[in-house]
């Protein structure tokens, strides 16, 4: 029984010897498998990588490929465009755009004014005028007349009538014509005054039969002109005395056309060259007559075919001298309208002629509105306004300014007179007044 006791616990322990052999050999079989999946894991992971990093550049490549593709699309070859050539100006056209953008803030009242030359009695309502005071500066500020016309009742002596201008001028709103009827002999106002010396009459400079007398006349009229503020002269006289007894008298240069031409030509030349807007004067001739607009009715019988061959030929030699403005005159010429209406008022003879036929694309003015030879027969405002409708521009002296003036302003305002025909005798005016502004 001992015997078998001791087998029995001999057969136990080799089973227990048994049992650790095969439990290690199930551990280090564990580890080694434990081992190999690491290892194979760890080889996964890697050529996990590898495989999302060649996939990642695989995929940068195509967004690359495509920028570039996209690059060349819009980004096409650089073109330069040539710049636009620079369009230089003339000083016509420089001219031109200051009128038009003055023009166009101007009020319609304001527009209106600036057709009229007066006198500075006839806006401040003074019985004569010797000085510019509050007077003149709450007239012109009332009243934006284009213009003042002095006579001989206005001038005392060089300091009174030079700061009598300056301050005329420095009270108005826009550019001022400063007037005076200076044609020598006469019909001077500075040298009547004994301000200035006496320039010879044009009938005396053509008897000596040089031309060029007539340019140093104009000249030295211009020349003192300009000294006292007078930027605008009605001369030289451009009428022929061509009939007997002529109204015109030694204000003439003479009843020869080409002749006569000459010397206002000239004379026109040295008043512009010394910075003064010289006016021809009185068409189509009122030389052709033997009475007096200023005393009533005028007349003249000679034929259109007689003017044409006479006085057309003079104005038209001034036009294309270069003349800036023409003062028509109140004579009937019925050759020329068989209406009889005073030519000033005709547009058969302003428009039709002197415009049209002749050419004539500056300044029309009328001759003084007050003289017998209207202000008898029609009111201010009626011959304003007709004288419009006829073709002039710019209104001188009417019998009473205030009348004429709102007369045509409402004339505008119904629409009687276009303001677009008012603009066009602005444009015309103050291509004059501002000739002086282009940049050379």
């Amino acid at each position: 029984m001992e015997q078998n006791a001791q087998e029995r616990r001999e057969a136990r322990r080799k089973r227990r010897q048994r049992n650790q052999i095969i439990a290690y050999i199930v551990v280090i079989l564990l580890i080694i498998l434990f081992a190999i999946g690491v290892v194979k894991g760890v080889n996964y992971v890697t050529e996990l990588g590898k495989q999302k990093d060649q996939i990642k550049q695989e995929q940068q490549d195509k967004v690359d490929d495509m920028f570039e593709e996209e690059e060349v699309i819009t980004t096409p070859e650089p073109t330069i465009e040539p710049e636009p050539p620079v369009v230089e100006l003339t000083p016509e056209q420089k001219l031109d755009e200051i009128v038009n953008a003055g023009i166009e803030v101007m009020p319609l009242e304001d527009k209106v004014a600036g057709l009229f030359i007066v006198t500075p009695e006839s806006i401040t309502g003074v019985g004569k005028a010797i000085k510019a005071g509050d007077g003149t500066k709450e007239a012109l500020s009332k009243y934006s007349v284009g213009g003042i016309v002095y006579f001989g009742q206005n001038i005392r002596s060089e300091e009174q009538f030079k700061e009598m201008i300056s301050n005329t001028v420095l009270y108005s709103n826009y550019p001022l014509f400063i007037a005076l009827d200076e044609e020598g002999g006469s019909v001077s106002r500075l040298s009547s005054a004994g301000l200035v010396e006496k320039v010879d009459s044009a009938n005396k400079i053509a008897q000596s039969g040089e031309a060029d007398n007539a340019y140093q006349a104009g000249s030295a009229i211009g020349t003192y002109l300009n000294e006292y503020g007078v930027n605008l002269d009605f001369a030289p006289v451009a009428d022929l005395a061509n009939v007997d007894k002529s109204v015109i008298g030694d204000r003439s240069f003479g009843s020869d056309p080409t002749a006569v031409s000459a010397y206002v030509n000239a004379m026109m030349q040295g008043l512009q060259d010394k910075n003064v807007t010289a006016c021809l004067k009185h068409f189509p001739g009122i030389g052709s007559s033997t009475q007096d607009t200023h005393k009533g009715l005028a007349t003249t019988e000679r034929t259109a075919e007689e003017f044409r061959a006479n006085e057309f030929v003079t104005f038209k030699a001034g036009i294309d001298a270069g003349a800036d403005m023409i003062m028509v005159s109140h004579m009937s010429a019925p050759s020329l309208d068989e209406s009889g209406v005073p030519c000033s008022m005709s547009e058969a003879v302003v428009t039709g002629i002197l415009r049209n036929e002749l050419g004539f694309d500056g300044v029309i003015i009328t001759d003084a509105l007050n003289m017998k030879a209207i202000a008898d027969y029609k009111a201010a405002d009626e011959a304003a306004v007709q004288a419009l409708k006829a073709g002039c521009d710019m209104l001188l002296m009417p019998e009473d300014f205030e009348m004429a003036y709102n007369g045509v302003l409402q004339a505008v305002r119904d629409g009687v007179i276009s303001e677009e025909r008012i603009d066009d005798a602005l444009r015309r005016i103050y291509r004059i007044k501002y000739a002086d502004k282009v940049p050379e």
